[in-house]
């Protein structure tokens, strides 16, 4: 049985909690900024879970 390959794009975008989770950035703080709030903004910055619908895709995209 070959290795499997690691999807090197979703490698780049999502971080590995040592708990296990899977983590992503916010999506919607590239563009269009001047009329949302700074709170809003400053939320984008945090990490968001991979929702539970995509955890097996995501997992088996990279290796794990």
């Amino acid at each position: 049985m070959p290795k499997i390959k690691t999807r090197k794009g979703f490698a780049k975008r999502i971080r590995v909690t040592k708990t296990g989770k899977l983590m992503r950035a916010s999506a919607w703080k590239s563009h269009l900024l001047e009329h949302k709030s700074k709170k809003r903004k400053r939320n984008y910055e945090n990490e968001q879970p991979v929702s539970k619908a995509d955890r097996k895709e995501v997992r088996r995209a990279l290796g794990i």
